[in-house]
């Protein structure tokens, strides 16, 4: 009895050590707006978009996130689209920094900070007018001036479908649009985000379909930079039959060694998984999100209280406080950034590994 006992004291003190309360974590007041999407460059400065209003702004952090810039106003777009997991999305390319935005007659537009400083507006991405109704939208680059964005699309049929579109100039210009993914039951989920991510050519997107009745995360590929895809393939191996939409699009993201990984939500609960695997469980919540560090991942995401948590790998789960939608990017092989909103605030924190 006293061995169980002794077992029991030694299981709670573990668990209580792994989970360390906001008064452990040092949080910073950015700005204010909402949904805040970050990105960070070869020297690891963190560069940070975000809506308020019909304002586009913009700060940026020259270390690792403790501290950031003053507010700057990249332009102004009427009916710009700036909550509920929709907002202005940022990318690092060799040139300078590159954002897309949506308003809400559906229209996706771009721009670009050029390494004067200036910002510009350079082009409208969908060559089709008003074809982005639900205002997601997604971007990334490989590091040089080849960028992808994607987005909701209901031209043709009416039907939401993934579109996108590429840039070789660092956004300054765009292709002719193509369509990533058409469901065949009509629709994919209409109102959850989906992501991309790029290395070299090989350019993946995540997205919620619609298949059968049922709300399961997808990934497709292009392995030549975005100008043809593959076949979607189903992430995890169980299925949410939901007549709804969750309004949860999950994290994507890709390691060290060319490996995709995902986390995404599945009723109240939180999978990660990379393509061809089992899914696993790792915590209940929503709203998630996924950083890889040297072959480790670090995840984040509200729990039913209303607090962010962030996972480390070593099994640590650190809560920032209350808020929503986070965002994660590393700034050393031992440092994770941590961005998200509460209650039209940017808040910021950094984590050790």
């Amino acid at each position: 009895m006293k061995n169980v006992k002794l077992i029991t004291f030694f299981c709670v003190f573990f668990i209580a050590c792994k989970e360390q309360k906001k008064t452990d974590i040092s949080v910073t007041s950015v700005a204010h707006g909402q949904m805040p999407a970050i990105a960070k460059d070869e020297s690891n400065n963190i560069h940070l978009v975000y809506g308020n209003g019909d304002s586009i702004m913009y700060c940026h952090s020259v270390d690792k996130g403790k501290s950031f810039s003053s507010p700057a106003l990249i332009d102004t777009l009427t009916g710009l689209v700036a909550s509920a997991t929709r907002g202005p999305q940022i990318t690092v390319t060799k040139d300078g920094v590159s954002i897309i935005a949506v308003n809400n007659d559906g229209n996706v537009f771009s721009f670009t900070k050029e390494q004067s400083g200036n910002w510009l507006r350079t082009a409208k991405v969908n060559d089709e007018d008003e074809v982005d109704k639900e205002g997601f939208s997604g971007l990334s680059s490989d590091g040089n001036n080849n960028l992808f964005a994607i987005w909701t699309d209901l031209r043709g049929d009416k039907h939401n479908k993934i579109y996108g579109a590429r840039s070789t100039d660092g956004g300054r210009t765009w292709n002719k649009n193509i369509l990533v993914y058409k469901s065949p039951d009509s629709t994919v989920c209409e109102c959850c985000k989906p992501s991309v991510e790029m290395r070299g050519n090989n350019l993946y997107v995540m997205f919620r379909n619609w298949l059968n009745g049922n709300r399961d995360l997808y990934l497709i590929q292009s392995a030549d930079g975005g100008n043809s895809f593959g076949k979607a393939e189903k992430l995890g191996i169980d299925s949410w039959k939901l007549n709804g939409c969750p309004m949860d699009g999950g994290g994507l993201a890709i390691a060290k060694d060319g490996i995709v990984q995902t986390v995404w939500r599945r009723q109240g609960k939180i999978y990660a998984s990379a393509p061809g695997a089992m899914e696993k469980e790792i915590g209940e919540g929503k709203g998630c999100a996924i950083e890889t560090v040297n072959g480790k991942n670090i995840y984040a995401w509200t729990d039913s209280n209303g607090d962010i948590v962030c996972l480390l790998p070593d099994g640590t789960k650190k809560i920032t406080g209350k808020g929503s939608l986070p965002v994660l990017k590393s700034v050393s092989d031992d440092e994770v950034v941590c961005v998200w909103e509460e209650d039209k605030s940017i808040k910021s924190t950094t984590f050790r590994l």
